[in-house]
């Protein structure tokens, strides 16, 4: 793995980055290095974090998974049930794991949206819960890039009264000690390696985000629990080593085995409407196919983000793999997250 990121660094595919392997729960390999920024004027530093985008949903489902394990949220009940709002527009049938499983139908905004409209909570939920699917729920997937978080999200908040960013951090990273933050307080902006724009430097989606948008304080002080968390490799390893562990990590229960194992619990399985790729997904997280062989156990799972971040959970192997680095590529799945994997799965077969 350190070959693998430092000819990374070298030749330039990354400014700056970070590895980590948790195997068992605990910490095997944790490495960086490279710069915060394309001058090379500061190092990545251990504390190093950055926005990791939509490595982020793995938090968020996450979050929903403790709930249901804890028997105060039923993946299967309707939405509506904790939600009532959410039932308008033919709405009162999509169940909660339609939501996890990107399958609700509910993958952008009807109503033309701005980025800042995306730091107004009660504004963004509320066009969801008036808005259409825009196909029938449960049947197909449409990859819900950033309504995700706030679909989640929402239905968090009205169980616990947490905002997700809040219960995240008391549930999650509090207990496992991990420096991952959905909403970043002013005190971090120090720490934060900024994403670098090189090509493909904006989602395009409504609204229309640019990768200078998560630059700005309001982008990282608001919860945007599909794209804004901010972390390394290190804590994003930290908090899903939970789901390796069949829901512990470094003595640190947070899920039952069984609450671990319903990630698996295949939803949907076919091209998604958005992405076009052939995804299967479980709760919360893309599962292990023939078509994404990212890990060569059936009982694995994962996600990433946009520009490269990328997480591997594999509940057979009890190793979590995670790739963070800061220089804006369309590499999730196949570049240099991926190679990463690979090479931990190499180690593995010795």
């Amino acid at each position: 793995m350190p070959e693998t990121l430092a000819l990374s660094l070298e030749r330039g595919a990354d400014a700056g980055a970070s590895v980590a392997v948790y195997l068992d729960g605990q910490p095997v390999v944790d490495i960086w290095g490279g710069y915060l920024d394309p001058r090379h004027g500061r190092h990545w530093e251990r504390d190093t974090i950055t926005n990791v985008w939509s490595t982020t949903k793995t938090m968020t489902a996450l979050c929903a998974l403790v709930l249901a394990d804890r028997g105060e949220l039923d993946l299967y009940a309707p939405v509506a049930t904790y939600w009532p709002e959410f039932a308008a527009a033919g709405k009162a049938g999509i169940e909660v794991r339609h939501l996890l499983s990107h399958t609700a139908g509910l993958w952008t905004w009807d109503e033309p949206l701005s980025v800042s409209d995306l730091y107004d909570w009660d504004k963004v939920t509320g066009l969801l819960a008036r808005q259409a699917p825009a196909w029938e729920p449960g049947t197909q997937s449409g990859y819900h890039s950033l309504t995700f978080g706030y679909l989640v999200g929402e239905v968090v908040r009205r169980i616990t009264g947490d905002t997700l960013g809040s219960f995240f951090a008391k549930e999650l990273a509090g207990p496992l000690g991990a420096d991952f933050h959905i909403g970043l307080s002013a005190e971090h902006d120090h720490r934060v390696a900024s994403n670098i724009r090189v090509v493909d430097g904006e989602v395009p989606l409504n609204p229309l985000v640019k990768v200078e948008d998560s630059w700005t304080p309001q982008w990282r002080r608001a919860e945007i629990p599909a794209a804004n968390g901010h972390g390394n490799a290190r804590s994003v390893a930290a908090i899903q080593s939970v789901l390796a562990g069949h829901g512990e990590a470094r003595g640190v229960r947070i899920l039952s085995e069984a609450g671990a194992a319903r990630v698996l619990e295949e939803q949907s399985y076919g091209p998604d409407k958005r992405i076009g790729a052939v995804l299967r997904f479980g709760m919360g997280y893309a599962l292990s196919s023939p078509e994404m062989p990212l890990s060569p156990n059936a009982r694995s799972c994962y996600w990433g983000g946009f520009g490269g971040s990328l997480v591997v959970v594999d509940l057979d192997a009890r190793v979590t793999v995670a790739y963070v680095g800061n220089r804006m590529l369309q590499d999730t799945f196949n570049g240099r997250g991926a190679a990463v994997v690979r090479a931990v799965y190499a180690a593995l077969a010795q």
